[in-house]
């Protein structure tokens, strides 16, 4: 390739409407990577917590003794345990069967927030893996109609005319799958790793109703004894 059709070349000897398709493209494309890192920190850093909470969930008989264990620990199981706690204070002398019910309800509102913080941020990658092929597409039909007129103009055909032009337009389309093939990988790696998430989180909130229905069937007072 010479050096007239070397990348730069082309992106600077583009038109203003494909060179501003090249910018938002790479704009993209940063973003997508962005996310990668900073959702991968963060659902790594969950998942660690869920397990943990899910791990010392196992070792416990009642929902005091977590709450004892927990001490000023915070976290998903934290928060768990607390909701559970409260639904039962403020529940008291109310039948068990209903308190159980309001405990899940609870713990499944604690749960959707969780998830929804967890894939905030990765609807953008599919947004951007669904249309940056066609936004590279637009900067390449456009380039190829700028040829055209400047091929009329020329009135010649000679290839070493036309082609830098036609180049030019189809970087656009390359620029674009560039954008959207990583997004769509990420996307899908996203979802599974959250759809992991959300089986330990109901995993955890299982347990933790487990512990609470376990304490609600104990008489009033063996309750601090089982703490």
């Amino acid at each position: 390739m010479t050096a007239t059709l070397s990348v730069p070349a082309m992106v600077g000897h583009a038109g203003i409407i494909v060179q501003t398709v090249m910018v938002g493209l790479i704009f993209a494309s940063i973003v997508t990577w962005t996310i990668l890192i900073a959702k991968t920190i963060e659902l790594v850093g969950a998942q660690r917590a869920v397990r943990r909470a899910i791990a010392g969930a196992e070792q416990d008989r009642t929902l005091a003794a977590r709450r004892k264990r927990l001490g000023e620990e915070t976290g998903p199981g934290a928060a768990f345990t607390a909701a559970a706690a409260a639904e039962i204070q403020m529940s008291l002398g109310s039948e068990a069967t209903g308190t159980k019910e309001r405990i899940a309800s609870r713990l499944h509102r604690i749960e959707a927030a969780m998830v929804r913080r967890a894939t905030k941020g990765t609807g953008l990658l599919a947004t951007i893996g669904s249309t940056a092929p066609f936004v590279g597409l637009f900067g390449t039909v456009w380039g190829i109609m700028n040829s055209f007129i400047g091929i009329s103009q020329s009135h010649t055909t000679n290839l070493a005319v036309v082609a830098p032009g036609i180049a030019e337009a189809l970087l656009a389309t390359a620029a674009g799958l560039v954008a959207a093939i990583p997004a769509v990988v990420i996307y899908n790696v996203f979802a599974r790793a959250t759809g992991g998430y959300r089986a330990d989180l109901a995993n955890l909130s299982a347990l933790v109703q487990r512990l609470a229905s376990r304490e609600l069937d104990l008489p009033r007072g063996l309750r601090a004894e089982a703490a």
